[in-house]
């Protein structure tokens, strides 16, 4: 695997609570982070696709970084996926993250328009020129809508190379590829809620950024698999698969049942901010049942 200090293992990215009123809860969210530490989890990142970062304001992306990083406080490393239409508002929220204390972040392409690749660049690569930290770039055409080669990302990282790392989202088959179209020189984290993750360690992946719903079980496998136990690697993700599979059909059916599934593990409550995924009477069911299964978020 990449060796760059800090950037592997499990990554948890935070999903966003609110309450009855559709505001931002202080206090679920706080719990999830202690719930994450609990577990082990080798850092924690905000406002990503789970933290359904689409429905919040400027001001809450700025909150929800504060308050991890005041919740962490130096526990963890902490990520920040920046998002913005342009390179001065993805600029502005970079430089927050920065001054609040973020460890590195992360950049999503501008959900306006579609470019060529060589514009992403030139974007991604402005953006960066304004930080210290090291950037990682979120490459998720199939939830995203826009994305680059491997062959671009290769581009880029010779180009600018404060940009150190990537955030994958996609089939381990074209995980290997990109990684031995970089060389190697970039580590890769995937998600996609751990679907196919011991092959994606075998592929070269430095490691994952999941949701929490299934987190301590994907730490097994991934500390597993490190400790070269594939046997035991492949056990652990079979418990998460079917669940992994329930709640990873959309990224609005993660948010539905993949974020009532940590609520029913670390006994929170979820209120919806609209417009979102309903659930049915089956999901809630399925939920129950792989809550039951799964039991509490074990401790690591």
């Amino acid at each position: 695997m990449p060796a760059t200090p800090g950037f592997s293992g499990i990554h948890a990215v935070l999903y966003a609570f609110f309450d009855a009123d559709e505001r931002l809860d202080r206090t679920a969210m706080r719990r999830q982070v202690e719930t994450m530490l609990a577990a082990g989890v080798d850092g924690i990142v905000v406002n990503g696709l789970a933290t359904e970062v689409a429905k919040l304001s400027e001001a809450e992306k700025r909150t929800i970084v504060a308050w991890a990083a005041e919740d962490i406080a130096g526990r963890a490393p902490l990520g920040v996926t920046v998002t913005g239409g342009s390179v001065a508002a993805q600029t502005d929220l970079l430089r927050h993250a920065e001054a609040t204390g973020a460890h590195w972040v992360i950049l999503q392409p501008p959900a306006v328009g579609s470019y060529a690749a060589a514009e992403y660049i030139r974007f991604f690569g402005r953006v960066a020129a304004g930080t210290s930290l090291p950037v990682a770039i979120q490459n998720a055409p199939a939830y995203l809508g826009r994305g680059l080669s491997a062959a671009d990302i290769a581009e880029l990282t010779r180009l600018y190379p404060n940009i150190r790392l990537l955030k994958g989202e996609g089939p381990a088959v074209e995980i290997e590829r990109l990684i031995a179209t970089t060389e190697g020189r970039l580590p890769v984290f995937n998600g996609r809620g751990g679907l196919e993750l011991v092959d994606n360690l075998r592929a070269g992946c430095a490691g994952f950024i999941l949701a929490p719903d299934l987190i301590d079980v994907a730490l097994a496998a991934c500390r597993a698999y490190r400790a070269g136990d594939e046997a035991g690697a492949e056990d652990a993700y079979r418990r998460m698969l079917p669940a992994a599979c329930f709640v990873m059909q959309s990224l609005e059916t993660l948010i539905c049942y993949g974020k009532r599934l940590f609520a029913a593990r670390a006994g929170l409550a979820v209120h919806d901010r609209a417009p979102a995924l309903a659930p049915t009477e089956f999901g809630l069911a399925r939920v129950a049942a792989y809550a039951e299964a799964l039991g509490p978020l074990h401790e690591g």
